[in-house]
């Protein structure tokens, strides 16, 4: 059987023919092998051979004319050999995943579970993309006006229950324990005014890294002296702590007069801005200040943060006994002032005062056994247990 190759005469100069290429033709089931030859002359007129071969059969084509420019001559042949598929390299990846994957030793079954499994996240992940930008639930009108997500609260909420039973068990890590936090301030300070208004503005978002703030303080100062934020062992005597009863009933009360904040202020819109809030602002910053140099000067007169080795009476201990429980205090009580809450400032302020009182005689009590008259002399000279010049 004869086989015929066609050749044009002008050969396209797109077209390089390099040494030692092949060219497949898949339709044919053949390749083309081109080795080009130097030319003597860039203005040669003459092809010196040109060969098509298949088997036993040969055809020999006679000199003919080349475009002028070519700077070689191309000597090609026919063969039936084909391209092999280990030099493709999609298939030689493609082998080497099959291989791994026989490697796994993965059953039918295990295969048929795992698909499921990827089936079922990608659904999930889906319906969460689906929620999250979905515009009932995330609307923005300006940087500060957000409609609330329901789906995160509860979602943060189960978490903070998750972290909090680990860290009752004394299993949770820092990241942990912050999710408890954030979970906490979240329930305190955005969820209440989400929930009576159907979206968040301006000072709750405020208040929400304001809480954060300043809770963190004497984690930051364990971090400052020791490198990590974790407690030192101590003395367990000064772990003063009330009944259980009273830190619940204390934890309901503070959450509870947080909801009647949001409920008893107007809607988040019709806050006056502005110089109004500049004495908001005020506070703020005195609560901040006030805690931050109460847990500075009691770290310093203190061995591990925990336990006092003189009676200290500097900075904000110069007008109360407790400072950091006032500071607490004046933080909430901020927080009703911005929401224009003056009942709920009145209950939370109640709440802590009954609490902090039982608290602070237990740790005076405490400090008389460890000081003596040095600490008396002290509780005369600084009259005032929370609130300068009041109580």
């Amino acid at each position: 059987m004869e086989s015929v190759l066609l050749w044009s005469k002008a050969v396209p100069r797109g077209t390089p023919l390099e040494r030692n290429r092949k060219f497949s033709f898949r339709h044919l089931n053949k390749h083309l092998k081109c080795n080009s030859l130097p030319a003597a002359s860039r203005n040669t007129q003459s092809l010196r051979s040109f060969e098509a071969i298949k088997g036993p059969s040969s055809l020999r084509f006679s000199p003919s004319p080349v475009r002028k420019g070519l700077s070689f001559l191309p000597k090609c042949s026919i063969s039936t050999s084909t391209v092999s598929d280990s030099d493709n390299p999609f298939v030689t990846k493609f082998r080497q995943l099959v291989n791994k994957v026989s490697q796994l030793k993965v059953k039918p079954l295990d295969a048929v579970k795992l698909t499921l499994l990827l089936s079922v996240l990608t659904l999930a992940a889906k319906k969460i993309a689906t929620l999250v930008f979905n515009p009932f639930f995330w609307m923005y009108f300006s940087w500060t006006w957000l409609f609330w997500p329901w789906f995160i609260a509860l979602g943060l909420a189960g978490y903070g229950v998750y972290c909090f039973r680990k860290h009752w068990l004394g299993e949770a890590n820092a990241f942990e324990q912050l999710g408890i936090v954030t979970s906490v301030f979240t329930w305190l300070t955005l969820v209440p005014p989400a929930y009576f208004n159907g979206y968040l503005e301006g000072w709750p978002f405020v208040f929400f890294l304001a809480y954060h703030y300043f809770f963190f303080f004497n984690v930051s100062v364990r971090k400052r002296l020791y490198g990590d934020y974790y407690a030192r062992n101590h003395d367990p005597k000064w772990d003063v702590d009330t009944p259980l009863w009273s830190r619940v009933l204390f934890g309901v009360g503070v959450v509870v007069g947080h909801w009647l904040a949001a409920f008893e202020g107007p809607e988040l819109h019709r806050l006056p801005g502005g110089w109004a809030n500049v004495g908001i602002w005020g506070l703020i910053v005195v609560t901040m200040l006030m805690h931050y140099d109460s847990t500075l000067y009691l770290a310093r007169y203190s061995e591990k943060v925990v336990v006092p080795t003189d009676v200290v009476q500097f900075g904000p201990y110069r007008w109360v006994r407790h400072p950091i429980y006032a500071s607490t205090m004046l933080l909430f009580a901020t927080y009703c002032t911005s929401l224009r809450a003056p009942l709920s400032l009145l209950f939370l302020v109640a709440v802590c005062l009954v609490y902090y009182s039982k608290k602070a005689k237990m740790e005076e009590e405490l400090m008389v056994e460890s000081f003596g008259q040095r600490y008396l002399d002290y509780a005369d000279k600084v009259r005032h247990k929370f609130i300068p010049f009041v109580y």
